[in-house]
């Protein structure tokens, strides 16, 4: 078996065990979020809260995306944006001032804040070098063209 910590040049130098990572942590949506979101979109009685049902709405949808990211982590890795900067704002606005305060734990907020304290071993198998150039940085080939037409 190759070495899971070294770049796999098959998927641009992303380390199998990034990918692999990937793939638990959508399966992870899978298994865990979407039941739950599905369950109170499904049973939910009577009128929406407007912002509790967006709410609801996205939550049963990006796990659902999910299986696509079983099948191809790469190609899916904006899912996993999405996952790190949601978990990030809310930890950063709703559970860092209950946690300072002294409040967080032992109410629902603080089982959420539990849920998502995963967010660091998120982060650690996103490849961030693969993520960086294939959706952040300027294509080598529209830098030379701007050159090129400045000159």
């Amino acid at each position: 078996m190759r070495n899971p910590f070294a770049p796999d040049p098959r998927h641009e130098g992303v380390r199998p065990i990034q990918l692999w990572g990937l793939r638990l942590f959508f399966l992870l949506m899978l298994v865990f979020v979407t039941p739950t979101a599905w369950s109170a979109l499904l049973t939910h009685e009577g009128p929406w809260d407007p912002v509790r049902a967006v709410a609801f709405a996205v939550w049963a949808t990006y796990p659902a995306l999910a299986l696509f990211g079983l099948l191809r982590p790469l190609r899916w890795l904006p899912l996993m944006f999405f996952t790190v900067g949601y978990k990030t704002v809310w930890l950063a606005f709703i559970a860092y001032p209950l946690w300072q305060a002294g409040t967080l734990w032992g109410t629902p907020t603080g089982e959420v804040a539990a849920s998502f304290l995963a967010l660091p071993l998120l982060a650690l198998v996103v490849p961030w070098g693969y993520a960086w150039r294939t959706y952040f940085a300027w294509p080598k080939n529209a830098v030379e063209s701007l050159r090129a037409a400045s000159s």
